[in-house]
């Protein structure tokens, strides 16, 4: 963490093979702007590839804008 600027998740152990997900915070035209950068790998080598490709991706990404727009609901 390096409070207020980014902090940064890493799953110890889960569903995931790995998960980071950072959180940067920067300031832009007197707003704060959050950048997200969510990476992951999952399970079960070719065929968690073939999922992440055909489906998590999509599903991860949609996840994280749909949380964020509550988020930024809440904050203002």
């Amino acid at each position: 963490m390096e409070k207020p600027f980014q902090f940064t998740d890493i799953m110890l152990k889960g569903a995931f093979k790995s998960m980071k997900h950072q959180h940067i915070f920067k300031q832009k035209n007197g707003s704060t702007v959050m950048i997200d950068i969510f990476e992951f790998e999952s399970p079960l080598g070719w065929i968690g590839k073939l999922f992440n490709h055909f489906f998590l991706k999509d599903y991860m990404k949609k996840f994280l804008l749909e949380r964020n727009e509550l988020i930024k609901k809440m904050a203002e």
